[in-house]
């Protein structure tokens, strides 16, 4: 049997059934976003952890490569990265269609350096009108607790809605060496 620890979250499950009714703000000058339609293994490692690290993403971490490249390869799965105007990777989200007609926001995030800069809004409205783009029925999130503090309010400024929230114990895998923030502890 694999050692864990034991933490205790609550999960806040969002949903968007309407498109936002006002345009999202640009992206800073330079920054853009491109899909990366053939993300490898190793790319998505990289971003996922960065990106999570300080938040206890581990769901991904803790998937074999294979698993995780079968994810990769599904087409209704699609990466879109944030780059910044030097080139530099800032952020990322990745999004499920697989329950067509809703789309998932699965994962978004800033990568550590790209926090605090005032750029988090105009990333998830650009995920947000990405979606819509598609023309889904819905679009849903979650979050948690472990999350920055700032994701929740984000998301309801971006125009999700809260359905509903719930505690969730987690075990997280010691191998993946996470730092487990005192107030998750069980």
């Amino acid at each position: 049997m694999e050692a864990v620890e034991s933490i205790a979250v609550v999960v806040t499950f969002l949903r968007m059934d309407l498109p936002p009714a006002e345009p999202g703000p640009p992206l800073p000058p330079g920054m853009q976003v491109r899909l990366e339609p053939f993300c490898t293994v190793a790319t998505y490692r990289s971003l996922y952890n960065t990106v999570g690290a300080q938040y206890l993403w581990w769901l991904r971490r803790a998937m074999s490569d294979r698993q995780l490249a079968a994810l990769l390869g599904n087409p209704a799965v699609s990466i879109h990265v944030l780059f910044d105007a030097n080139d530099l990777v800032a952020g990322f989200y990745e999004l499920d269609a697989t329950p067509w007609p809703l789309v998932n926001l699965s994962y978004f995030g800033l990568m550590p350096h790209a926090v605090g800069r005032g750029i988090g809004f105009a990333f998830l409205r650009h995920a947000v009108d990405e979606v819509w783009r598609r023309g889904p029925r819905a679009m849903t999130v979650n979050t948690c607790n472990a999350d920055h503090p700032r994701a929740l309010p984000t998301y309801l400024r971006a125009g999700f809605r809260p359905l509903r929230q719930l505690r969730e114990e987690w075990h997280v895998p010691l191998r993946l060496g996470l730092t487990i923030p005192e107030n998750l502890r069980l």
